[in-house]
C-alpha cells in the first residue's frame, strides 16, 4: 500500500491552517532576515535599528545591510569619524545621533551613506565640523543642529559647513536653541534649496544685510531672540519672497524713531504670521503695546537724545576740568622760570619806558632842545 502526504486540499480541517501559514511565514522570514546581525544592546525591526540610552561610546558597526533608519541617541559618542560607518549602507536614509555629547564630526563620515536624507545631530556639543563630512553628491534634505552650539565663538564652524558642505539639496535646517548672536551676511549662500529655516531662541541680536537674500525661504522662525528692529535692507530681502512666512514673537522690539521702517513693513505685509503677538519692549511709555496699534507719531527719540546731550555735556565738563588741572600743574612746576621771565619782561619794559621819558623831557624844554640840536650838529 502507498502512503501519500495529505495536501491542504485533501484534508478539509487543515485548509484554514495552511492559509494562515502562508500569510505568517513571509512575515516570520522577513523578521528573521531583519534581525540577522543586529548589534548588541540594539533593537532591530522593519529596517529600523534603535540603540537608545545604552551608554555606547561608539556607533555599532555590525549593522544590517538593509537598515533604513538608525537611532543612536542618548549615549556618550563624543566623536564620529569615517570609522563610524566602515561598511556601505545604501538603504540608510534617516540617521539620528542626538543627545550623545558629540564634539567632533570628522571628514568623510557619511561617505558610506550615499542616500542619507535626514540627519539629526541635535543636543550635542559640536566644536569641530569638517566641511568634507558629506560627500559631494550627498542627498541630505533635513539637517537638525538644534542645541549643538553653546558658544558663539563656534559660529565659523557652522558657517564653514553650511557654505562648503555641498548641501545643495538641503531644504530644512534647524539651528534653534543655539548661541549664534550675529548671522554673517553670506551664511546661507551655499544652500540653494533651503526653504525652511528655524533660528528660534538662538540669541540672534541682528540680521545683517543680505543674510536672507539667497535661499528661497518659505518658512522662517526668528522667535525668542534679541531682535530690536530689522534693517531696511533685510526688509527688502524679505519682501522679495512673497510666499515666505515669518515668525517674530518673543523679541524685545524697541519702538523708537529708528523703528519706523520695521513698523511700516509689519503693517503692510502679510508675511508675519504672528504679527498680532508682537509688542514693544521699549520705551517705557509703549511697553507691552501691540506693534500693530503703535502709530508713527509715537515713535520718538527725544528722550533718548536729551539723555545723550546730558551725557555729552557732562563729558565735556570733565574734559575741560582735566585740561584746567593739567594747565595749573604745568604752571606750578615751572613757577620759578615763569617768575624770572616775568621779571625780565618787566625790566625790559621799564628801561624802554625810561628812554621814552628822557626824550620827552628833552623835547619839552626849549633850552635843552637847542642844546640837543647843537650837539647833534
Amino acid at each position: 500500500m502507498r502512503l501519500l502526504s495529505p495536501s491542504c486540499g485533501e484534508i478539509r480541517g487543515t485548509t484554514h491552517m495552511c492559509g494562515v501559514m502562508r500569510s505568517v511565514l513571509p512575515l516570520l522570514l522577513a523578521a528573521a532576515l531583519c534581525c540577522h546581525g543586529c548589534p548588541d544592546k540594539c533593537l532591530c525591526f522593519s529596517q529600523t535599528v534603535k540603540c537608545v540610552n545604552q551608554d555606547l561610546d561608539a556607533i555599532p558597526r555590525s549593522l544590517p545591510a538593509d537598515t533604513k533608519s538608525l537611532f543612536v541617541t542618548g549615549n556618550r559618542v563624543s566623536r564620529v569619524s569615517a570609522d563610524s560607518f566602515p561598511t556601505r549602507l545604501p538603504s540608510l536614509t534617516d540617521l539620528y545621533l542626538g543627545g550623545n555629547g558629540i564634539e567632533s564630526v570628522d571628514a568623510m563620515v557619511f561617505d558610506n551613506l550615499p542616500n542619507l536624507a535626514r540627519l539629526d545631530l541635535s543636543n550635542n556639543r559640536i566644536q569641530a565640523f569638517s566641511e568634507r563630512a558629506f560627500p559631494e553628491d550627498n542627498k541630505v534634505q533635513l539637517l537638525n543642529l538644534s542645541r549643538s552650539f553653546h558658544n558663539h565663538s563656534f559660529m565659523d564652524v557652522v558657517q564653514s559647513v553650511l557654505q562648503g558642505g555641498n548641501l545643495l539639496q538641503l531644504a530644512v535646517l534647524d539651528l534653534s536653541n543655539n548661541d549664534l548672536v550675529i548671522l554673517p551676511d553670506d551664511m546661507f549662500t551655499g544652500l540653494p534649496s533651503l526653504t525652511n529655516l528655524s533660528l528660534q531662541n538662538s540669541s540672534v541680536l541682528s540680521v545683517l544685510n543680505g543674510t536672507l537674500r539667497a535661499p528661497p525661504l518659505r518658512d522662517l522662525d526668528l522667535r525668542d531672540n534679541g531682535l530690536r528692529d530689522l534693517p531696511f535692507a533685510t526688509l527688502e530681502d524679505l519682501g522679495l519672497k512673497p510666499a515666505l512666512h515669518v515668525q517674530l514673537a518673543g523679541n524685545p522690539w524697541r519702538c523708537d524713531c529708528f523703528f519706523e521702517d520695521t513698523l511700516l513693513w509689519l503693517k503692510n505685509s502679510t508675511q508675519v504670521v504672528d504679527a498680532q503677538n508682537l509688542t514693544c519692549a521699549d520705551p517705557k511709555a509703549l511697553r507691552r503695546r501691540p506693534l500693530l496699534r503703535v502709530e508713527r507719531s509715537q515713535l520718538k527719540c527725544s528722550g533718548d537724545m536729551e539723555g545723550v546731550l546730558e551725557t555729552s555735556y557732562v563729558f565735556l565738563g570733565l574734559v575741560l576740568a582735566l585740561i584746567g588741572v593739567i594747565f595749573l600743574l604745568v604752571l606750578y612746576l615751572n613757577r620759578k622760570g615763569i617768575k624770572r621771565w616775568i621779571y625780565n619782561i618787566r625790566d625790559a619794559c621799564r628801561d624802554h619806558m625810561e628812554g621814552y621819558h628822557y626824550r620827552y623831557e628833552i623835547n619839552s624844554d626849549p633850552r635843552l632842545a637847542s642844546l640837543s640840536i647843537n650837539s647833534d650838529v
